[in-house]
């Protein structure tokens, strides 16, 4: 008896995931509670897992197929019924996930006989439906991943067909009803532009967009459509920063058994600064100002398909060593994908710091529905006027974009000189904590 694979349950508001990658092949055994397939998710990827132990005995949605919550996207059978489904003497096997070969689809229509044995390249669905139509797939040219062809391909055919049997159907009738006209000269039309071929040597690759780098592009230009969004910019000498971290390193690790970062000095900046700028840890419902009491600030972390922003909750009643840790687990735990969607949710003001990158200067935009979003980047020795005489001294710019529709400019301006008196003068940030 064969076990549904279905899409679980994704979270609040979450109805629709893509099929990333299959981890196991069709006919390959799998243990229970192994990973099966990897979900793609607006906002974390999920790990679908084996109910009971059997083999993977069909795949139904493919790699880049849009599923819903519940949908069945493959089963799992029996070691011995897949044995005895297995292909014999010789025959071609499945394919891993991700490849550009043909995976098997035990108990998929096949697609109509051609005069050689070899499989159509073809995903399942393409095969069911070009089977049901009567069409043979080996004779569409595929535009899937190493030329196979996909459910796409083959309505384009059959769309093609259909078109060019309505106007055969058409001129036929035409020729039986209407008297001919005498010929006349017509001017023949320029033809449709088309992907013009590229030059000998240059190569292009077409890359499908993840389902989370489609949400965050989305998003990002939703942000600057709906915000009055603007920026400004200071400057901070991080020199006594620095020289706190030089001095209490060594001790603060042995205690604590985490680094002191930047990014926990400029975590507590940022809360004193909302503390006398509120309007700056707010959003905007309809007609109404959402002034937010508490702190949950989001820290932009680079992962490998763009940038996301987990949330330190209550970050204002954390002390500089749980900052650090929560930071690190947070940032560790973006990089290998174990984010929670609970992680993710919420967020009254953003940290983001090009910095790490080598960004000189930058001008962020805002992590909607927030107003606020502090640019942090990379400290540069640089030669300023202090006392009258030319010093060098260790500098960082600092931008801070926000929604002039809520946030006046005089309140911005302020808002950023008071993060950069915090961290100029430590002593004033640990009172300020």
């Amino acid at each position: 008896m064969s076990i549904e694979i279905r899409v679980p349950t994704l979270g609040e508001s979450i109805v629709e995931a893509t099929v990333g990658k299959w981890l196991k092949r069709v006919g390959e055994p799998i243990a229970a509670g192994e990973a099966l397939v990897d979900l793609e998710t607006d906002k974390v990827n999920v790990e679908v897992t084996a109910e009971q132990a059997g083999v993977l005995e069909q795949i139904l949605k493919d790699e880049g197929q849009n599923v819903g919550v519940g949908e069945v996207i493959g089963t799992i059978g029996e070691r011995a019924a897949a044995a005895a489904a297995a292909p014999q003497n010789g025959a071609p096997r499945a394919a891993p996930a991700g490849t550009s070969a043909p995976r098997e689809d035990i108990g998929a229509s096949a697609a109509p006989p051609a005069s050689d044995d070899r499989a159509a390249p073809a995903t399942p669905v393409a095969q069911k439906i070009a089977a049901e139509q009567g069409v043979d797939v080996r004779k569409i040219a595929g535009s899937g991943p190493g030329g196979r062809v996909t459910k796409e391909d083959v309505a384009a055919k059959l769309e093609t067909t259909g078109r060019q049997g309505d106007q055969a159907t058409e001129r036929q009738s035409v020729s039986n009803t209407v008297a001919p006209s005498p010929p006349r000269f017509v001017a023949p039309s320029p033809p449709a532009p088309g992907p013009q071929p590229l030059a000998p040597g240059r190569r292009e690759e077409r890359v499908r967009m993840t389902r989370r780098r489609q949400t965050i592009a989305q998003r990002l230009v939703e942000a600057q459509r709906t915000a009055a969004m603007l920026t400004t910019f200071n400057e901070i000498d991080m020199s006594a920063v620095m020289e706190v971290r030089r001095r209490r390193k060594d001790s603060f690790k042995e205690r604590h058994g985490i680094g002191l970062g930047f990014m926990s000095f400029f975590t507590k900046a940022v809360i004193g600064a909302l503390k006398v700028f509120p309007m700056l840890n707010a959003e905007i419902q309809g007609d109404e100002i959402v002034l937010k009491r508490y702190y949950d600030i989001g820290i932009a972390v680079g992962v490998e398909e763009g940038l996301v922003v987990p949330v330190l909750r209550d970050a204002d009643r954390k002390s500089f060593a749980a900052i650090e840790r929560e930071i690190a687990d947070l940032a560790t735990r973006a990089r290998d994908g174990k984010l929670s969607l609970p992680d993710l949710q919420g967020g009254t003001f953003t940290i983001t710091n090009g910095g790490v990158f080598g960004s000189l200067m930058s001008t962020p935009i805002l992590n909607a529905p927030q107003v606020g979003i502090l640019g942090m980047h990379k400290i540069e020795q640089r030669p300023i006027a202090l006392g009258g005489q030319v010093v060098i001294r260790p500098m960082m710019y600092v931008a801070l974009s926000y929604d002039h529709r809520i946030v006046d400019g005089n309140t911005a301006v302020r808002f950023l000189v008071r993060i950069k008196e915090l961290v100029e003068d430590p002593e004033a940030l640990l009172l300020e904590g």
